[in-house]
């Protein structure tokens, strides 16, 4: 994982978590259209600011291991 500057990542397309505010507030954005990476970030405190690079393949793993539970306590 890298950390880079959110705004270095022209034509990036973020969305937001399904679990973030339902009053429209941001929390953890994420940038799903670039090949070979994905840019996550933290709209809510820093929009402008850094986001962590995860490989596609790595970030593919984790949202699988999410669903899959394999987290739970």
């Amino acid at each position: 994982m890298k950390r880079r500057r959110s705004t270095e990542f022209d034509g990036a397309c973020w969305r937001k978590s399904s679990y973030s505010n339902g009053d429209g507030a941001d929390c953890v954005e994420i940038a799903d259209n670039l090949p070979g990476i994905v840019p996550v970030r933290d709209s809510k405190a820093a929009p402008g600011g850094p986001a962590l690079v995860v490989p596609a393949g790595a970030w593919h793993r984790f949202v699988t291991a999410v669903k899959g539970e394999e987290f739970a306590a």
